[in-house]
């Protein structure tokens, strides 16, 4: 679905990601790991096309998707979350996922509406749907997130650190949808620092380390790599 061929993103001299080659099938759950300062954000901007790549391709479902904008990689299937949720603060949660649908999903307003409705009651946020986004707990904050993106209906998911921040039992039930959106068909790429959240869930993990994959492989091959447990566990 997705490949990466020698990708690189410079800044003057930084180099953040650095000829980074990288393949996700269709219908994967790829963890992405990666201490502060791996460029793992910078990545997700890259195939989000926030950020052009410095060299190298973005290849989604055979196309090169390298040149085009942000708007059009997200018609084409391509949706993502921010770490820091970036609601439209004074709008309802219904009017924040009803952008999403018109002009991410570019619905026309009746498909939208319905849509939204739909996103909302799989996200859990119905009984939020008239509050100001502004007033959201972060729970909710970071399900909304979600929901805008989901409400795109894309084939491609981008999960930056969507758990950061909750409690177990907010880490679990965010768990649950993001399991939910795995087994509607939709392929997902998810950068993580808690680790037990992503280990439930990733079907592959990959390590990020100084701009390039460092390990890739089962979870559980992945979190026994000794290069692994120094330059991110620590151990």
């Amino acid at each position: 679905m997705l490949e990466l061929q020698t990708l690189s993103r410079h800044f003057g001299a930084l180099r953040v990601i650095d000829n980074l080659s990288l393949r996700v099938e269709a219908g994967e759950i790829l963890g992405v790991l990666g201490p502060n300062g791996a460029g793992k954000t910078t990545l997700f901007n890259v195939i989000s096309g926030v950020l052009p790549p410095s060299a190298g391709k973005v290849v989604f479902e055979g196309r090169d998707v390298s040149k085009l904008r942000a708007w059009d990689r997200c018609r084409l299937g391509i949706g993502r979350t921010y770490q820091i949720p970036k609601p439209f603060g004074h709008m309802s949660v219904f009017e924040n996922v009803m952008v999403a649908a018109v002009h991410g999903g570019r619905m026309a307003m009746s498909e939208a509406r319905a849509e939204t409705q739909k996103v909302l009651d799989f996200t859990g946020l119905t009984h939020r749907r008239d509050l100001p986004a502004r007033q959201l707990p972060l729970l909710d904050l970071k399900r909304l997130e979600l929901a805008k993106a989901l409400a795109q209906r894309p084939r491609l998911l981008l999960l930056d650190e969507i758990a950061g921040g909750l409690t177990d039992a907010e880490c679990d039930a965010l768990l649950d949808t993001v399991r939910a959106t795995h087994a509607h068909g939709t392929t997902v790429i998810w950068i993580e620092h808690v680790i037990h959240a992503l280990r439930r869930v990733a079907t592959r993990m990959a390590v990020l380390h100084e701009g390039s994959i460092l390990a890739s492989g089962t979870p559980d091959d992945v979190l026994a790599n000794q290069r692994v447990k120094e330059v991110y566990l620590g151990l």
